[in-house]
This record gives structure tokens, C-alpha cells and sequence, in this order.
């Protein structure tokens, strides 16, 4: 009954002649459940949403969904599979109790009304980095504790909770053919290029600096193949080089002064739109459908 309670909600809104201004996190932000539809990314990561999303079960038996009062562990079917694949490896080859999986995306993604510009079409996640020592956790438990951070506070080198498992399993999630890109802090990126055995290193070009990743690393999985309304990201002059794999003179930026120290700007500060500022009719046209679907 809440379930339907909400979908008229969110039908009056689409059917409201203040649509084009109502803010698409908030019609996506109120759908509890997934649509009742064949599965399909639509639009981009950062611009669009998801329709016949899967659930990440709670618990399993290699990993937990954390943070469960968001309602964010839902995906595409291949980002679920990845997920459990992952979580058995870590299991398996490194001895860890499995996994903590932080956000997904929301029950028919789109844009958060907090957090994260994509996680919108079901193909992004995140792991924490820390290795869990029980996958018991109550639901209030996994609102309580946190993961741990692998980057120093000044940003260019790794901390002591950064072990070998911690490189084996990014390794293990870039190898994966599934994977479009792993996002990572710039410290993690720069050890793993230090470490990394030289014979075969192609995979470490997944393997994204970033900010704001210093106690999780983010998966994001290429358009499943038939996928035809999901948008695939546009290369980065790194994957178009032959043989590269990110570990260049460029990686260093990321913990340049230029970088972390920025001088102020000059002048007014331009003001980008981004995803809170989506109405439905800055997304694909099919979104419309996935929110009214039951």
C-alpha cells in the first residue's frame, strides 16, 4: 500500500502543470521500489536513471549494504553480479569476511537529492575500503560505523590501513571486463603504480585519481551490451594512448600545489547546473516512464 501511496504522488507530480520545474532528485528521491520493467540504463551516469533496477540483498553471504536508511543498493542485474563476484574474491583470495558496499543508486536512480552527480543509471558503486570483520551487522550497526581512510590528510601518500589486499582486490575489479573505470584518491593511484608488477600493468589505466575517495573506491561498469539507451562515456586521452596505463607525469597533478592549493579566482565564480538543479525535462524522455511504471 505505500508503495502505490507514493506512485500517485509521484504521478501528480508528473501529471502538474509545474513539472518543468519540479526537481527531478525529488520525484526519483520518493520511489521506494524498482520499476516493474525489462532492465535498462538510460542516459548517462551523471544525467538519467534506471529502469527494472535489482536490489543488492541486505546481506549475503560474501558482503552487507551499508548505510541502508538511504536506499541506495540497487543496480543494473550486471552490477549486482559484479558486486557478489567481487565480494566472493575477496573471500576467497584474500581472506577478508567479504565486502561493505556503500552507495548504489536509488530504487530507479536519477539524480540524489544528496551525495553523488552520477550513481543515476544503476552501473555505479561503491566499496569500502574497509576489510569487515563480521558480516552480521545490524541495520543500526551499519549506520554507526565507518570505513576507513587510505589517503593522508595531506593527500599525496597512503596511510597504514592500506595493505597488498587492498591493491590485490582494485586489481582484481580493473581486470574485470565489465569495468569501464575504478575512481580512487591520487595517493592510491600513485602506490598501486609504484607496486604494481611491470609484466602487465594495462589495467592500472582503469584505475582513476580522483578527490573525495579516501575511504572507498567507486565502480563504474560499462553499458551492458543491448544496453541501447545507455549513453557510454567518452574515452580519456590516456585510454586512447597505446599501452598506456595512467601512470604518467599527469598523475602527479593530482598532489601538485597547483592542485590541492589553488590560487583564487578572479571575478564572479560562473554557476553550473548540476544534477540537484535536473528538472525531468533536462533527462531522456523515457525517464518519464520509469517513474510512472508500477
Amino acid at each position: 500500500m505505500r508503495r502505490i501511496g507514493v506512485l500517485c504522488a509521484v504521478l501528480a507530480l508528473l501529471a502538474a502543470p509545474a513539472l518543468a520545474e519540479t526537481k527531478a532528485n525529488k520525484l526519483f528521491g520518493a520511489a521506494e521500489a524498482p520499476s516493474l520493467q525489462d532492465p535498462m540504463p538510460i542516459g548517462s551516469y551523471a544525467k538519467g536513471c534506471g529502469a527494472g533496477m535489482v536490489e543488492l540483498p541486505e546481506s549475503g553471504p560474501s558482503w552487507q549494504a551499508m548505510r541502508l536508511s538511504r536506499n541506495r543498493h540497487y543496480g543494473q542485474p550486471d552490477l549486482v553480479d559484479f558486486i557478489e563476484e567481487l565480494s566472493r574474491f575477496a573471500q576467497d583470495r584474500l581472506g577478508w569476511a567479504g565486502l561493505y558496499i556503500g552507495d548504489m543508486s536509488q530504487p530507479r536512480g536519477g539524480p540524489m537529492t544528496s551525495g553523488h552527480a552520477s550513481h543515476q543509471i544503476g552501473l555505479d558503486a561503491d566499496i569500502w575500503m574497509l576489510p569487515p570483520r563480521r558480516l552480521d551487522l545490524t541495520r543500526a550497526e551499519r549506520e554507526e560505523i565507518s570505513s576507513v581512510p587510505v589517503r593522508s590528510a595531506d593527500q599525496k601518500s597512503v596511510t597504514k590501513y592500506w595493505t597488498p589486499a587492498h591493491a590485490a582486490l582494485l586489481q582484481a575489479a580493473a581486470s574485470d571486463p565489465r569495468v569501464d573505470r575504478i575512481f580512487v584518491a591520487a595517493a592510491v593511484k600513485i602506490e598501486m603504480c609504484k607496486t604494481a608488477k611491470r609484466a602487465d600493468t594495462k589495467w592500472l589505466q582503469k584505475i582513476r585519481p580522483i578527490y573525495g575517495h579516501d575511504t572507498h573506491f567507486h565502480v563504474r561498469l560499462k553499458c551492458p551490451k543491448g544496453a541501447r539507451l545507455c549513453e557510454t562515456q567518452t574515452p580519456s586521452v590516456s585510454e586512447l594512448s597505446k599501452g598506456g596505463n595512467g601512470c604518467d607525469d599527469t598523475l602527479m597533478y593530482w598532489v601538485s600545489d597547483a592542485y590541492l592549493h589553488p590560487k583564487p579566482q578572479k571575478g564572479p565564480v560562473p554557476v553550473v547546473r548540476g544534477p540537484r538543479d535536473y528538472t525531468m525535462a533536462d533527462l531522456p524522455r523515457q525517464c518519464r516512464k520509469v517513474l510512472s511504471s508500477p
